[in-house]
């Protein structure tokens, strides 16, 4: 992850709009009946931070994946 990468996490339910605020470097978008964001993340730290936040908020994780730029 030299330069960051392009990551999009799955979380259970619609985070409501405060919520998805504080996220502020990702997309959010709906699927079904799960809260989908999308954004940029520079490195292992940022990562780990994103992760404790959801499980802060109390948000439970569906997926964590990148997204391949060359191929969006």
């Amino acid at each position: 992850m030299a330069g960051g990468e392009t990551y999009r996490l799955e979380v259970q339910g619609h985070l409501g709009d405060l919520m998805g605020r504080s996220f502020p470097r990702m997309r959010i978008v709906y699927k079904n009946d799960n809260t989908v964001l999308v954004g940029p993340v520079r490195d292992q730290a940022e990562l780990t931070g994103l992760l404790q936040h959801c499980l802060e908020m109390g948000v439970r994780l569906v997926s964590v994946t990148t997204i391949d730029d060359r191929s969006a």
